[in-house]
């Protein structure tokens, strides 16, 4: 299902958490928990992986990582603050040291000219330490292309922020 090159960046999340004795938590939109699904994917996930958050909706956001609504409004889902707390409400809802943020236009609808399809903003947290914020814009035809653009940025961010 998933490529080589996210299947390696997933074993060598795993690998770096076990090292750390760090647990992870995924909060995730426009993947849809395919960034949970990728490190899941992997025998030895359950030494690691705490729980994954599918918050899809704004209400879900808020409901489930305890984003503000009326910044969801002023901002839209889509953009840095969001991502920050999506990825900081993670940690607070879970049982994990380390967690990742994803948020975004996976297409191939929904796109604006301030936020065209492929736009994905990514966080990672940890407890006790800042949270890093990356944004890409991803220039694919497909849905399944963005996401899967968009699970190798969340593991890349994901290793570098347990090491």
């Amino acid at each position: 299902m998933f490529s080589l090159e996210i299947d390696t960046l997933a074993r060598l999340v795993i690998d770096d958490a076990r090292e750390r004795s760090l647990r992870l938590v995924t909060a995730e939109s426009c993947t849809g928990g395919l960034v949970a699904a990728a490190i899941c994917a992997i025998p030895g996930a359950s030494d690691v992986f705490e729980r994954g958050f599918v918050a899809y909706t704004n209400r879900a956001k808020q409901e489930m990582l305890s984003v503000s609504g009326d910044l969801i409004a002023d901002l839209g889902a889509v953009s840095e603050p969001i991502v920050r707390m999506m990825s900081e409400g993670a940690l607070e809802n879970s049982h994990a040291h380390v967690s990742v943020a994803v948020t975004g236009v996976a297409g191939p609808g929904g796109g604006t000219p301030m936020k065209p399809v492929g736009t994905v903003h990514f966080a990672t947290s940890r407890a006790n330490q800042s949270v890093h914020h990356r944004m890409e814009v991803f220039e694919f035809e497909t849905r399944w292309e963005v996401q899967m653009a968009a699970v190798q940025v969340a593991l890349e961010m994901l290793r570098d922020r347990l090491r």
